[in-house]
């Protein structure tokens, strides 16, 4: 039996991550992350930020690590939720925005305007901070090469769903070292307050993690009129966790079958005895 209780985080471990890859529908297939660690992320391409200023991301990198979100701002629901992981997992350190790193989001909705950015800036930091002090916190919009250029640098993937007008992405953050880059991952959209500091101290000390497992939540199919997200993910995650218990039960019923052999065997050199 002790056997059996220390196998089981081994078929768990398997059969899941096996499930998840291979029921993906064909809409996510390339989209996500390629983890691109130690890649330079480009600092000249220009964007506008909360104010309608042109800047570049050079202006965001000054001897500080940066928290880099690629999000869009009028997203229904998943961008809302990584935004509000950075801010929970944020309160509670003695980290500081604009004082010890910088929190960098770029939208990767090309039509999205610096008064979209503005409106996530005050909510996010005053969600941060009662007193709603937008140190450190910067939200840009720019042109398809621009996000393009930052994107493929941190090697996130996303699609259009022209049927719904909505992005189809992954969820996750990117930590970037002072000089731009690629550090460490985050993903999903709770992130535990040790990791994002031990990540933003090995960022800001020029030291690049090692590449992690993926567990991605994924932005899509959004009916705007029950406001639900489609059942298409939701199906697949369900097919996995079906395909791991079938799994698990075969192995279990096998290893039940041989110890039953075994007993049986046992009883019959008892007997003879």
């Amino acid at each position: 039996m002790t056997r059996l209780i220390l196998l089981l985080p081994l078929l768990f471990g398997f059969a899941m991550p096996w499930a998840a890859a291979t029921q993906l529908p064909s809409q996510l297939q390339g989209v996500g992350f390629d983890q691109k660690l130690n890649n330079q992320v480009p600092l000249n391409p220009t964007f506008q930020d909360e104010s309608g200023r042109t800047v570049t991301l050079k202006q965001y990198f000054s001897g500080k690590p940066v928290l880099l979100a690629t999000v869009y701002y009028r997203c229904p629901m998943l961008c809302s939720q990584i935004m509000s992981g950075i801010v929970r997992g944020l309160r509670p350190l003695s980290l500081k925005p604009g004082r010890d790193f910088e929190i960098v989001a770029v939208s990767i909705n090309p039509d999205e305007t610096p008064q979209d950015a503005a409106a996530k800036q005050a909510q996010y930091s005053q969600s941060y901070s009662r007193s709603g002090n937008s140190a450190g916190w910067h939200f840009l919009v720019g042109k398809e090469p621009a996000i393009q250029a930052v994107t493929d640098a941190i090697g996130f993937h996303y699609r259009y769903d022209q049927a719904t007008k909505m992005f189809v992405h992954a969820s996750g953050i990117t930590l970037l070292t002072p000089d731009g880059h690629v550090s460490r991952y985050l993903y999903g959209v709770d992130y535990e307050p040790k990791d994002l500091k031990l990540g933003l101290i090995e960022a800001s000390s020029d030291r690049i993690g090692s590449p992690v497992d993926q567990i991605l939540l994924f932005c899509y199919h959004y009916d705007p009129k029950t406001g639900k997200y489609g059942a298409v993910v939701l199906n697949s995650l369900k097919m996995a966790a079906v395909l791991t218990l079938i799994v698990l039960g075969g192995f279990l019923g096998w290893l039940w079958r041989r110890d039953l052999k075994q007993y049986a065997v046992a009883a019959k050199d008892v007997g003879r005895l």
